[in-house]
């Protein structure tokens, strides 16, 4: 299923903003219609009549779909503009297998299409009302970001969290007769085996290859990689209180990062697939 992503107010007209992936946005051409005309379906098949339409919208799926039909999109440019060429939403979609417009059905449904195009639609209907979409837009652009930002800090804190059950775990079970100097390159050592277990390079790697960023490897993975690095970390912690040698948690860790990480993938993928056909 499609999700909400938010509402955008332009001079008293409500816009719905959705997403497919969290990355590429799709706003209701059907809402931004209706600053124009209460038959907004009307206003958006009168648009896409257009030669220039046709030219644009064939251009934004040359450049963003692999499965794009060229030969069937010909067909229409070639028809575009006459007085019998008609084009709806649907029909654009079934026959140039679009996926810049989405024509959705139900209580919430209507056309909806990417930002890139829902812009180019709003610039027709009025300059003076697309500014005011996009500045909107900006706004809620900035309110997901924060919030993502939030997100991302939440589980880094918890990744620290993990650290320390992890390092007290070393401390108890590896290293009761080392020097403070041994303990401390003991704990270096432990974090590296996590490192190379999940990046596939050690901290002291990351820094050589990135000289002008600041913090540490940790600092810059994504939030699937941090719940999976809390997860090798408590994890690491049971198997240093087994008595396993280093040499067979680095096997037990990688493959433990490895089935975890592809099993976080899967799911987004399968989420997106579920989002698409219902759609």
């Amino acid at each position: 299923m499609v999700k909400t992503k938010g509402i955008i107010e332009a001079k008293g007209v409500s816009i719905q903003v959705f997403t497919n992936d969290f990355v590429n946005d799709y706003i209701s051409l059907t809402d931004i219609a209706r600053y124009k005309s209460d038959e907004p379906n009307e206003v958006i098949r009168n648009w896409m009549r257009n030669r220039d339409t046709i030219e644009f919208l064939g251009l934004w799926e040359t450049l963003n779909n692999p499965d794009f039909k060229p030969v069937e999109f010909d067909g229409f440019k070639n028809e575009a503009g006459a007085n019998a060429f008609t084009m709806s939403p649907q029909k654009w979609i079934n026959g140039v297998n679009a996926i810049g417009i989405i024509s959705k059905s139900g209580r919430y449904g209507g056309t909806f299409a990417h930002s890139d195009i829902a812009f180019e639609f709003a610039s027709w209907i009025s300059a003076e009302f697309k500014l005011y979409i996009i500045k909107d837009y900006n706004r809620l652009k900035l309110t997901e970001n924060s919030k993502f930002s939030l997100s991302w800090n939440v589980h880094r804190e918890i990744s620290k969290i993990n650290y320390r059950i992890h390092t007290d775990a070393i401390k108890t079970f590896l290293l009761k007769d080392l020097t403070n100097e041994q303990l401390n390159y003991k704990y270096a050592n432990e974090a590296d085996l996590l490192n190379v277990a999940l990046f596939n390079k050690t901290a002291k790697q990351w820094r050589t290859e990135n000289p002008k960023l600041t913090g540490n490897i940790r600092d810059y993975a994504s939030i699937n990689e941090l719940l999976v690095l809390a997860n090798m970390e408590s994890y690491n912690a049971i198997l240093i209180e087994k008595g396993i040698s280093q040499k067979e948690r680095m096997k037990e860790l990688r493959k433990l990062a490895r089935k975890q990480m592809i099993s976080l993938e899967q799911m987004n993928d399968s989420k997106l697939l579920q989002d698409k056909v219902s759609g």
